[in-house]
């Protein structure tokens, strides 16, 4: 047999001649496994002769010419060495032709039946090429399914720290994603759905799988909250979206999906829409919300908040030549319209509703009652009391313009100490009848006050010189007011006090 001139022949360069005795070889015996690994030798040789963009025709042809041959799956060295050059010229060609799927294609089209050995590093290598290429195509189900997103090898869940010394996405994680996104429904030019609620359904589960066995994935889980919400799971949805939200809730689109989960309850929608427009965001990502928002504020009669969304995104879209849809054009004709008073934006509209939107995101955390004890209306900060043993205090700006000592809120708070601030994630102004029992009592009685004093007491009740000075009360002064229990940071007790 000709193997070892062959290869010699091969080795020194000489890959016509090379190819002219093992082309006899196969020719004389067709089916021989040795005849055909000869060959299939010298045709890599050509393939990797012409790796780069410029000969790709040439590359795909050297691969077809493999693929005719039929190899068994034994043939592992050869097809983990052709898994690193079909990844490595598919690199290179994207890098030239950023649109060049096509020839991508080719190149899938013409491996599909190579024994790779999986799971490998060639394995892996040769995923990332053809995820580059087919991440944004429709072809990536088929591309996906085919080179099976379970022979990941450990490595490919990690980060990737990239020559710059920045770390990317791990590949698996960007896999994930980009399947869950083209599993997600779209519709056609025509009107029509298309969405395979078998494999969706499927995946889901296998994407549920990946968000609790690696926790510190962020985008997962937007995406299995994605696929919940089109497969018709509104709470299992809420499970898997708000981990995620919470993270991310300053991210305007974390709250239009919220929002498309709590479709039924229009008063939730129109809280995320508010929640999602006061995140910073470029105005010409926030076009098509805006529109959603002013159609809300039309139904509800609030014109002016309606016409600021509108100049808004008008605005947004002319400055990016984008078109103005019919509504709007339609809605710029109407009497309110023109009568209504547009504003620089609706900021302070949307914070009357930041509270209600938050807590859709925080309702695992327990609701409590309390009564504000101080108020430093300068640094717009309070102090609050939940009972004896949970107080503290936490910047209110967020939550209310205006609050006065003695009011009750109800209130969703973590982390913080006696004394010390905690972190706020709602919080609204209440009743609060029954912390009122507990805190808070009218008092009536004669003020006592020493002249060298500038405090006093009426009974047990103390009088601090804020309100001696402010209401110019003197000794023997009969007055009724309310009184707040407080803590006493220096004797470290609990006492009355006049507010």
């Amino acid at each position: 047999m000709p193997a070892k001139e062959i290869k010699e022949l091969r080795q020194s360069g000489k890959l016509d001649e090379a190819l002219l005795l093992a082309q006899s070889e196969l020719d004389a015996a067709p089916d021989n496994i040795w005849a055909k690994r000869n060959i299939s030798w010298v045709y890599y040789e050509y393939l990797k002769q012409n790796n780069s963009p410029e000969q790709i025709d040439v590359f795909i042809h050297w691969l077809n010419e493999i693929e005719k041959l039929q190899l068994p799956s034994e043939e592992q060295m050869l097809f983990e060495q052709l898994s690193w050059q079909i990844g490595k010229i598919t690199f290179s060609y994207l890098k030239s032709n950023p649109q060049g799927q096509n020839k991508c294609i080719q190149l899938f089209e013409a491996v599909q039946g190579f024994h790779f050995t999986k799971p490998s590093e060639g394995y892996s290598y040769l995923f990332k090429a053809l995820h580059k290429s087919f991440k944004e195509n429709d072809y990536y189900i088929k591309f996906a399914d085919w080179w099976d997103l379970q022979n990941f090898m450990p490595s490919d869940f990690e980060k990737e720290a990239i020559p710059n010394g920045r770390e990317i996405m791990a590949i698996a994680e960007q896999a994930y994603i980009a399947y869950a996104k083209h599993l997600l429904p779209k519709q056609t030019i025509f009107g029509d759905i298309i969405f395979n609620r078998d494999k969706a359904a499927s995946f889901q589960v296998i994407l549920s799988q990946l968000v609790e066995d690696y926790p510190q994935y962020q985008y997962p889980a937007y995406f299995n909250a994605k696929l919940l919400l089109a497969l018709g799971d509104k709470d299992n949805m809420l499970d898997s979206l708000l981990p995620f939200a919470k993270k991310k809730r300053n991210d305007f689109w974390v709250w239009q999906i919220l929002s498309e989960a709590f479709s039924n309850e229009p008063q939730k929608v129109f809280a995320c829409y508010c929640k999602a427009l006061s995140c910073k965001s470029p105005e010409e990502m926030l076009v098509r919300l805006r529109q959603k928002m002013a159609k809300e504020l039309i139904s509800r009669k609030l014109y002016n908040e309606a016409r600021t969304e509108i100049d808004l995104l008008v605005k947004s879209r002319m400055d990016n030549s984008f078109r103005i849809p019919s509504e709007v054009v339609e809605w710029q004709t109407k009497e309110w319209y023109n009568s209504a008073n547009s504003s620089k934006s609706n900021s302070a509209f949307y914070k009357l509703y930041l509270s209600e939107a938050e807590a859709i995101l925080f309702n695992d955390v327990k609701e409590e009652e309390a009564i504000v004890e101080f108020v430093n209306a300068d640094k717009k900060m309070l102090n609050f009391i939940v009972s004896e043993t949970k107080f503290g205090f936490f910047k209110y700006d967020r939550f209310f313009s205006k609050i006065n000592v003695g009011d009750t809120i109800k209130i969703r708070i973590q982390g913080g100490s006696n004394e010390g601030m905690y972190q706020i994630y709602t919080a609204i102004k209440s009743e609060g009848d029954s912390i009122k029992k507990n805190f808070a009592k009218e008092v009536k009685g004669v003020v006592k006050k020493s002249s060298d004093k500038d405090f006093g007491f009426i009974d047990d009740v103390f009088v601090p010189p804020s309100i001696i000075e402010k209401k110019k009360l003197k000794d023997g002064l009969e007055i009724s007011g309310t009184a707040i229990k407080s803590y006493n940071k220096s004797k470290k007790v609990w006492s009355w006090k006049l507010i």
